[in-house]
């Protein structure tokens, strides 16, 4: 317990041990021209703007008073310069440095827009210095910055970046391999859930806008490219404020997504209008944008008392603390991380339940595989067969033997496809025609079995036209001319494919109160085992038999 309180008083005396260094500096004053002895300190400023003006491709100067105060001298100092164009520096008369190449003679080389310079321990004393520019800025010249200084440990300024590319690198990286794991969960998946697809996108968006931010730690840009950066950093944030919200309308299953999805999608166009090429400012409106979308949605879940909800109210509650009192960079990137692992946790949720879903439905399976052989092995079933063969045996011997030939075969396809999902249609109508076979020897009654337009390929779950034909068998009476008949016919449509067994004879009566059959329920399990709700199955009377229609819906 006492392990927190010791790291926290370590750090504080580490950070104890640091040099200090404090400065002031002030407004730069420009003037178009180049003149070496406006690098030196003592110059008069009369003829010098506050503001820099069209410059064009010409050479122009700045200059800046620094006051600077260090607590100690064992470091070396470094600047840290954030301007526009190419540059030469020269500190109380002394150049410490470039970047790219001034426009003179030849052609301008741009430079970097952020670069740092080591001061040289000589000049780094106590007191008032003076900090010039000799610059040009040929290209974005309608883009006039300000000039950002900042004077501290060259040492720490070397390794701050360093520092911070190693905490996003890991957080990019965990965020890649999200984004591979759920792509690859995605295109190997029978039933695509877009939800995955969604999750999927935005880490690796999310990854990209990680790399694209710190991007320039790794690579020197020029700044005739420091805006194609912030673009897209800002059509980056764009994206995932449009995806994160619609990621909860789906888990959540929001039943107003259009209408939320199409007003968010118009506000965050009006904030990218509005604040054309105000980069930083457009991505905070694009982050509260989604935030307030998001927060909608798991208001409207909570109430719904759906699973996770209150964890990811909770994410973005915490997203929106961190955001407010961090730092924008810092502070924008660690709440779109929170509200990233909000989807990550709703993911593993959704995956829990798939997988509760699958090990339910292998139970189902085996429970149907069960009833299927119970079905035809229950007593009275067994007791009336044989009951029935001994008599045919006993009369007839050749008949008899026919009967047990039917039966075998009979069991002999049940046995093989107990085990399986689903069935080629040709094997099923093999099931049927020696069913009826039996049952004309045990009730004496003729039997007729036709069929029109099967696809003898297609595959169907088992015994399920099977067990609507004992469905026929069970309320039908023969009719005047003593043949009960069967037709099975099939229609494959645009979108779906449907079953249809017609049963002519005479209608025996039912009790109005009589339940579902288990019949019935064997075969509507069979469907929802194969076909999840994608299925319909109606089975009624007509003046002159029975019809059972099964239709499955299939991908167009």
């Amino acid at each position: 317990m006492f392990r927190f309180p010791i790291l926290i008083a370590l750090l504080l005396v580490l950070c104890s041990c640091k040099n200090k260094v404090t400065y002031e500096f002030s407004e730069p004053a420009y003037k178009q021209g180049d003149d070496p002895a406006w690098a030196g300190k003592g110059l008069s400023l009369k003829g010098w703007n506050q503001e820099r003006g069209q410059t064009g491709t010409q050479v122009f100067w700045l200059r800046t008073d620094i006051s600077l105060n260090r607590s100690a001298t064992t470091e070396h100092l470094g600047i840290l310069i954030h301007n526009f164009g190419a540059f030469e520096v020269f500190w109380d008369g002394h150049k410490i440095g470039e970047n790219g190449k001034v426009s003179g003679s030849t052609a301008e080389l741009p430079g970097i827009v952020t670069t740092c310079f080591l001061i040289p321990d000589s000049l780094a004393t106590n007191g008032s210095h003076l900090l010039a520019l000799r610059t040009s800025q040929s290209y974005e010249q309608h883009t006039q910055r300000r000039l950002g200084l900042r004077i501290q440990s060259y040492s720490s300024i070397l390794q701050e970046p360093l520092i911070i590319m190693s905490f996003m690198n890991l957080m990019a990286g965990a965020f890649l391999i999200a984004a591979v794991y759920y792509f690859f969960l995605f295109i190997n998946s029978n039933r695509k859930e877009y939800a995955i697809l969604i999750c999927c996108i935005t880490c690796f968006l999310f990854f990209a806008l990680l790399i694209v931010e710190y991007i320039k730690f790794y690579i020197a840009i020029p700044y005739t490219r420091f805006y194609l950066r912030l673009e897209t950093i800002g059509w980056l944030t764009f994206a995932i404020s449009l995806l994160v919200p619609l990621y909860f309308t789906i888990q959540f299953s929001f039943k107003r997504r259009g209408f939320l999805m199409g007003i968010l999608l118009l506000v965050l166009l009006c904030i990218y209008v509005s604040h054309f090429r105000e980069y930083d400012l457009t991505a905070i409106y694009f982050s509260y944008a989604m935030w307030f979308a998001s927060f909608a949605v798991v208001i409207n879940a909570l109430v719904q008392k759906e699973k996770g909800a209150g964890i990811v109210l909770a994410g973005l509650l915490l997203s929106a603390i961190g955001n407010f009192f961090l730092y924008y960079d810092f502070g924008l990137f660690i709440s779109f991380t929170i509200i990233v692992l909000c989807m990550l946790y709703l993911q593993a949720i959704r995956t829990r339940e798939v997988e509760m879903a699958h090990q339910t439905s292998l139970l189902v399976s085996a429970r149907l595989k069960l009833e299927l052989l119970k079905k035809h092995i229950q007593p009275h079933f067994i007791k009336n067969t044989l009951t029935s063969l001994i008599d045919w045996v006993e009369e007839s011997p050749k008949e008899g033997a026919l009967f047990v030939q039917a039966l075998a075969a009979e069991f002999d396809i049940l046995n093989q496809i107990s085990d399986a999902t689903l069935v080629a249609v040709s094997k099923e109508i093999e099931l049927c025609e020696v069913h009826l076979k039996v049952m004309q020897f045990r009730k004496e009654i003729r039997y007729d079995w036709t069929s029109s337009n099967i696809e003898l390929s297609d595959m169907i779950p088992p015994a399920i036209i099977h067990t609507a034909l004992e469905n026929g068998i069970t309320h039908s009476a023969p009719p005047e001319d003593g043949i009960i008949r069967f037709n099975l016919s099939f229609e494959r449509g645009k979108g779906y494919k449907k079953y249809t067994l017609t049963t002519t004879a005479k209608n025996r009566p039912m009790r109005k109160d009589s339940p579902s059959g288990t019949g019935f329920q064997y075969i509507q399990a069979r469907l929802t085992e194969s076909y999840g709700t994608r299925w319909e199955f109606d089975s009624r009377s007509l003046t002159n038999g029975w019809q059972t229609e099964i239709k499955i819906y299939t991908p167009e």
